[in-house]
This record gives C-alpha cells, sequence and structure tokens, in this order.
C-alpha cells in the first residue's frame, strides 16, 4: 500500500540546498524530470507528539554517532548551530541550510523502528 514518503524543503536557496544535499550530506539523487534532482534518503520513521495548539511537521537527519557525524560535516562546510543539547531520548542540533533555515539532526536513545 504505502511505499515511502516524499519530503519536500521549500527554500528561496534551492540551488545551493541541492548542492548542499548532495555535495555535503552525500545523498545520491535521480533526475525526477526537468533537471529536478530528487534524493534518497537513509530508512525513516514517524512518530506522533502531542501539542498544544495547531499541528506541524518537523525533519530530523538521524545518525548513529552525533559528534563523529559534525566533524565529517564541518569538513565539508557545514555549519552546526549550537553545542549538542541532550534530550534524554537522544543527542541533538541543528544544520544551517543555505538560505539560513535550520535542519535538525540527532543521535536517538530510543528504540528505532529500523533496529
Amino acid at each position: 500500500m504505502i511505499t515511502g514518503a516524499h519530503t519536500i524543503i521549500w527554500s528561496p536557496a534551492a540551488d545551493e540546498v541541492r548542492a548542499f544535499l548532495g555535495d555535503v550530506l552525500g545523498f545520491p539523487s535521480v533526475d525526477g524530470g526537468g533537471g529536478w534532482p530528487i534524493f534518497a534518503l537513509p530508512p525513516a520513521e514517524l512518530a506522533v507528539h502531542p501539542a498544544d495548539g495547531g499541528t506541524r511537521h518537523e525533519l530530523f537527519l538521524m545518525c548513529d554517532d552525533i559528534e563523529a557525524t559534525l566533524a565529517e560535516l564541518k569538513a565539508k562546510g557545514a555549519e552546526v548551530l549550537g553545542p549538542v543539547s541532550d534530550q534524554g531520548w537522544g543527542l541533538i542540533t541543528s544544520l544551517r541550510l543555505p538560505g539560513g533555515a535550520e535542519l535538525g539532526i540527532y543521535q536517538p536513545r530510543h528504540p528505532t523502528a529500523h533496529g
């Protein structure tokens, strides 16, 4: 029935974000038509949290070793926003995307759906 999930990042710096996804994060891509790259992502999870107010969506990248991952990404030119924060359920920080948006990244300490 459901075969995957398609996530979209809307950005005024779309070309630069595409370069970041391919060159810095190393996500492979295919031409989705007209030169628009569609990037492959690692396995994904979906969680639902209670919220006061309206519904919202967030995107976080996951890694096994946040310090090693951040060191590798910094060496490729990524900007890390702030120190890693221990939230109990995981170690978390954010990356700055071209155009100024933030992209969360964390090392989970909870069981993951993909083992």
